[in-house]
């Protein structure tokens, strides 16, 4: 039974492993004031082509999303979202917790336009309801689609014309700077964004997410904040040696663009078999609509998850490769594919 339901089935990657023995004897000072954790800070500072941006890296995609958005806003502010966006759909009301409305509209690609933003502005005229302040994206989004340079500018002057913070999820931002069709760069998003972060949960590190503040206001007490909501890790040198080495001789882009070669293999196999897809991703998830009775016989050796029914005979289901899927894997799973079909 071979699992294609996510990018984090597996533990993380040798040479991250490696780092975090060797240095596991030393002793390190506490709650992410270490130098490993200083040494990445400076190496994701070279790639952003930033030096006046605060970093802090965080366990979690949920916590570092509720700690940013619960932040950046004033009681009575809000923050829009695509309809199919992380913290809207599978988050479990943790911004809401924080006393802060997730205002959605639908996107049929996962993302975001400044004529849908416009939309929810055009709602919230008056003190009569909450005022919209933040964008939340994400890069790749739920569905495996992703932000052009020409998308992401187009959204920055928007947001810095209405007053509005952007933020960018990065949980996938890996498989979204080595994907075929990207043509964005760390160094575009830290000038293009006022918020976000590099994904290493599901990018091949055991966990955390480097935050990247690039607007002063979002910079104050960001530490507090941190403390308040339960996310400082006392040993955080374990989350400082992860990125240190994630940044160190290009592993991060190297992981994510095994997990892309890999979907892209999925994908050809798809197409070659005449399948449809839900979305269309060159990223390491992939969406194929296929027949109920062939998901069935496919769900014998293999794990993936069903995004939504599409008939009563046809379903659209996700595939997520990974930094460690196995290229032998995925290869059986076409051979297998094709002679179901």
């Amino acid at each position: 039974m071979y699992c294609f339901n996510n990018d984090y089935s597996e533990g993380a990657h040798p040479r991250i492993m490696e780092a975090m023995i060797e240095a596991s004897l030393d002793q390190h000072a506490g709650y992410s004031m270490d130098t490993h954790t200083e040494h990445a800070k400076e190496l994701i500072k070279e790639e952003i082509r930033r030096d006046d941006v605060d970093i802090h890296i965080i366990v979690g995609g949920t916590q570092t999303n509720m700690i940013t958005i619960s932040a950046a806003l004033r009681p009575h502010q809000a923050v829009i979202a695509a309809e199919t966006g992380h913290i809207n759909v599978h988050e479990t009301g943790s911004i809401e917790s924080t006393g802060h409305k997730v205002l959605t509209q639908p996107a049929p690609d996962g993302k975001l336009t400044p004529e849908l933003i416009q939309k929810t502005l055009d709602w919230h005229t008056d003190e009569h309801m909450v005022q919209p302040k933040m964008v939340y994206i994400s890069n790749t989004t739920e569905i495996g689609t992703q932000y052009t340079l020409a998308e992401l500018e187009a959204l920055s002057r928007y947001c810095r014309q209405h007053d509005l913070y952007l933020f960018l999820d990065g949980a996938r931002l890996g498989v979204a700077l080595t994907s075929s069709i990207n043509d964005l760069s760390l160094a575009d998003i830290a000038r293009l964004t006022d918020v976000f972060y590099i994904g290493g949960t599901k990018n091949g590190a055991l966990f955390g997410e480097a935050l990247v503040i690039t607007h002063p206001d979002l910079k104050p007490d960001f530490r507090f904040m941190i403390k308040q909501k339960g996310a400082m890790l006392a040993k955080g040198f374990l989350l400082g040696i992860q990125f240190e080495e994630l940044f160190q001789n290009h592993l991060f882009y190297e992981m994510a663009s095994h997990a892309n070669e890999m979907a892209m293999i999925l994908k050809k196999a798809f197409v070659e078999c005449g399948f449809a897809f839900f979305s269309d991703s060159a990223t390491n998830q992939q969406f194929p609509i296929l027949p109920n009775d062939l998901i069935e016989k496919l769900r014998e050796n293999y794990q993936f998850q069903n995004q939504q029914a599409v008939d009563a005979d046809h379903t659209a289901v996700r595939f997520v490769t990974s930094w460690a899927t196995k290229e032998e894997a995925v290869r059986q799973f076409v051979e297998d594919l094709k002679k179901l079909v």
